[in-house]
């Protein structure tokens, strides 16, 4: 289906519920924005890019590469937007970009002083009033629970929009992280309670009430709830959706096998219920499945991690796929079926063996400003 398809599709959705374009506190259940989907055409990407000043400079040094490469791709077709913890920061970084040939003629700066570097799940999540202008919705971030430092990455939304002259959306009384939820662009959202509705992140909030919020502030109307890891050890995140199951262009649903989905850590209800997955027509996904590496990973340093990983935190650019790779066999053939699910993008991969390691890759550390109308 076209993305105008899709998009009209949502909207008679919308009209059948009621509209609001007050962008007053939400909670009302009625739509007043509309979050794109991924593959919606960019004005440009925004990176966070790792310093030293929380964990050193070795954690730096390791996975510093990963943003090089990723800047080189993304800058062929859109703009780069940077946050860099200073000025020294971004001098050298402009530096290290220079040095590699990486052109910085699509690139600029904001400077704020930042804890990590997960932009997808602490930054900006920009949005569309239905009146057409753009605005970034400012959801609150405190490190997954509280499980890292996370005080200044909160305000990255903040002074994103201070900085470029954004309308916000102050939605600081939820906890929401980026890489928890995916949408389709057709009123769909998926996601697992256990990355939004636990103790740590918002005690007390009811499925209800959340849906509320994400129907005003993203439009969504539609959504497929995954329990993910309850009550259990998975990783920081709690199972964010975006390690194992995306949305793609046209109906696309890109996850993995039900096997490997096993391995990821879901239950077999969750597995049954994901690849039942229907959109707000009720017509089933098209299923794209990536395997997992064939090996565990294996840091450039030779560091064993003891498990495998995921090709489906991948990044969808304007005119490229970026594709986390691992010097793995099955690195090849994930990108033949990631290439035949994107026909009019070219996929790229980034290793990410060394971000791996600190518990995340491609998508996790991207995040999309859509175009305007």
């Amino acid at each position: 289906m076209s993305k105008s398809l899709r998009f009209s599709w949502a909207v008679a959705a919308w009209v059948a519920i009621g509209w609001s374009l007050s962008l007053t506190r939400p909670a009302s259940g009625q739509i007043a924005a509309y979050l794109p989907d991924e593959t919606a055409s960019h004005e440009g990407t925004w990176l966070q890019w790792p310093h030293h000043f929380t964990y050193g400079t070795s954690f730096r040094n390791q996975i510093e590469p990963t943003w090089i490469e990723m800047t080189r791709v993304l800058v062929q077709s859109e703009r780069v937007h940077i946050i860099a913890y200073n000025t020294t920061e971004r001098t050298r970084i402009s530096q290290r970009l220079t040095s590699s040939g990486v052109s910085l003629a699509n690139v600029d700066f904001v400077i704020r002083a930042t804890d990590d570097c997960w932009v997808r799940d602490n930054g900006p999540l920009f949005v569309r009033t239905l009146g057409g202008s753009q605005v970034i919705s400012d959801w609150a971030f405190n490190g997954w629970g509280e499980d890292a430092p996370w005080y200044r990455d909160d305000t990255v939304p903040a002074g994103v929009a201070a900085a470029r002259g954004f309308h916000r959306w102050d939605v600081n009384e939820i906890v929401l992280e980026g890489g928890a939820i995916e949408v389709d662009g057709g009123g769909v959202l998926m996601a697992t309670r256990s990355s939004i509705l636990e103790p740590m992140r918002n005690p007390g909030l009811t499925q209800a009430e959340l849906e509320a919020y994400l129907t005003e502030v993203f439009g969504v109307v539609k959504f497929i709830w995954l329990d993910g890891a309850p009550g259990g050890w998975s990783d920081i995140t709690d199972m964010h959706i975006d390690g194992f199951a995306r949305f793609g262009m046209s109906g696309k649903l890109v996850t993995m096998s039900q096997s490997d989905l096993a391995y990821w850590g879901l239950a077999a209800v969750d597995i049954q219920r994901l690849y039942a997955a229907r959109d707000i027509r009720n017509v089933p996904y098209q299923r794209v499945v990536l395997p997992l590496t064939r090996n565990s990973v294996v840091t450039t340093s030779g560091y064993n991690l003891g498990y495998k990983g995921s090709y489906v935190n991948f990044y969808v650019a304007n005119r490229h796929v970026l594709m986390p790779t691992y010097n793995d066999p099955n690195d090849a053939a994930a990108r033949q079926i990631l290439q035949a699910a994107f026909p009019g993008r070219t996929v790229v991969g980034v290793d990410v063996r060394n971000l791996y390691r600190w518990g995340g890759m491609i998508h996790c550390v991207t995040q999309q400003q859509p175009r305007n109308w």
